[in-house]
C-alpha cells in the first residue's frame, strides 16, 4: 500500500489542476507487458474520463483490466504510454497522483477485530491524513466530524463502534467506501464492489454510492461483472486481450453494434410469411417471425400488414447482449 497525504489548501490544489471541461483520468498509448512474456497484457489503450462521470471499466477475465488498474492506482509501473489523473502525470508525480484517488479492492481489507471506527482511524494514521490518537474522542474535531458524515452518508453511524466482524458484506463495503473518502479524492475506484453481495445489498450500496457521487462530485471507475450496474454508467471501455474493443456510452455502443427487433406470431403463419416476404421485409422465421427495426418505424411496419397477428413483441437489447456478443467476436 501507499503512503498518502492531505495538504491543509487540498481544495485549492484541487481546482487548480483542472477544469470541469477536462478529463479526470487522461490514458494514452498505455503498454504493458511483463517479463518474459511474448505479448503486451495491456497494449496501446486509449481513453479518458470525465470528472464527475460514473466510468466502467469490463472486460473477461485475463482481458488486461486488473493490470490496467494497477497502473491507474500507482501499484504496478507501465512499460510505456501517458497517464494523467486530476492533472498530475503517473510517471513523475505519483505521489501527488496517490493524494487525489480513493480504492476500494475486490478482496477486503479490513480488520475483523477491530471496529468500524477503530479501522477508520488506523488507515486515516497510516496514510498520513490525521495524526493518531488512542481514542476516538482524542482524535481531531475534523476527524470525528468527517467520519460522522461519512457515517451517516452510507447508513453505518449506528455501527461505528462495533466489531466489524459482526458487519454484514454489504456494511463492511460500506465501511470500505466510507475509508477511501476520508481524504476526499477526486476518482473513487472500485474493483468489483458487490462482488459477493445478495441482491438487495447491491441495491443499497448503488444507492449510497449514487449518493456519494452527487453529494462529493465524485469521479467513480468501476470494474465489475454485472452488467446491469454498468448500464448507469456515462461512459465504458471494453477491454479483450489486451485491446479496447469498444467505447462510448451504453446506449452508443448498443446503437452501433445491434439493432432492435419486432417479434411477430400469427396463427396463419403462411399468409404472415407471404405478406412479409411481398413487402420486402427481411425476417428470420424461428418460434416468431423477427424483423430487424434498424431501418424501419415499428408502427409502419405493423401498420403495413393485415394479417391478424397474435403476437406483437419488441426486443431491445441490454449491455449484457452486447458485451457477449463482442467477446464472442473476438474470441
Amino acid at each position: 500500500m501507499v503512503r498518502q497525504s492531505v495538504l491543509s489548501t487540498y481544495d485549492g490544489v484541487r481546482s487548480q489542476q483542472k477544469t470541469p471541461s477536462e478529463a479526470i483520468v487522461f490514458v494514452q498509448d498505455l503498454v504493458k507487458r511483463y517479463k518474459k512474456s511474448s505479448k503486451n497484457a495491456v497494449d496501446h489503450i486509449s481513453f479518458e474520463v470525465a470528472s464527475g462521470s460514473l466510468f466502467a471499466f469490463l472486460g473477461p477475465n485475463g482481458a488486461g483490466k486488473t493490470t490496467s488498474i494497477s497502473i491507474l492506482t500507482t501499484t504496478l509501473a507501465p512499460t510505456s504510454g501517458t497517464v494523467r489523473i486530476a492533472g498530475y502525470d503517473l510517471a513523475t508525480q505519483a505521489n501527488e497522483v496517490r493524494k487525489h484517488i480513493g480504492i476500494v479492492f475486490q478482496k477486503p481489507t479490513l480488520d475483523l477485530h477491530l471496529t468500524a471506527e477503530e479501522n477508520v482511524r488506523l488507515h486515516a494514521t497510516l496514510y498520513g491524513i490525521y495524526p493518531y490518537r488512542m481514542t476516538y474522542r482524542m482524535m481531531p474535531k475534523a476527524y470525528r466530524d468527517q467520519i460522522q458524515e461519512l457515517a451517516e452518508m452510507l447508513g453505518i453511524a449506528d455501527s461505528l463502534f462495533k466489531p466489524v466482524k459482526t458487519f454484514s458484506g454489504g456494511m463492511k463495503r460500506k465501511l470500505e467506501i466510507a475509508r477511501s473518502l476520508l481524504h476526499n479524492p477526486d476518482v473513487l475506484f472500485l474493483d468489483e464492489p458487490t462482488a459477493g453481495l445478495d441482491p438487495e445489498s447491491r441495491r443499497r450500496l448503488w444507492d449510497y454510492l449514487r449518493e456519494v457521487r452527487a453529494q462529493k462530485g465524485i469521479t467513480i471507475f468501476l470494474t465489475t461483472h454485472y452488467l446491469e450496474e454498468a448500464e448507469g454508467a456515462d461512459a465504458l471501455c471494453i477491454l479483450n486481450h489486451g485491446h479496447i474493443v469498444a467505447k462510448g456510452s451504453p446506449q452508443q455502443i448498443k446503437d452501433e453494434l445491434t439493432q432492435s427487433k419486432l417479434l411477430l406470431h400469427a396463427d396463419d403463419r403462411e399468409s404472415l410469411r407471404a405478406e412479409l416476404q411481398a413487402l420486402g421485409l427481411p425476417f428470420v422465421e424461428e418460434e416468431l417471425f423477427s424483423i430487424s427495426l434498424a431501418n424501419q418505424q415499428m408502427h409502419k411496419v405493423l401498420k403495413a400488414i393485415e394479417t391478424p397477428l397474435t403476437t406483437v413483441k419488441t426486443f431491445t437489447p441490454s449491455l449484457e447482449d452486447v458485451y457477449l456478443q463482442i467477446i464472442r467476436q473476438e474470441d
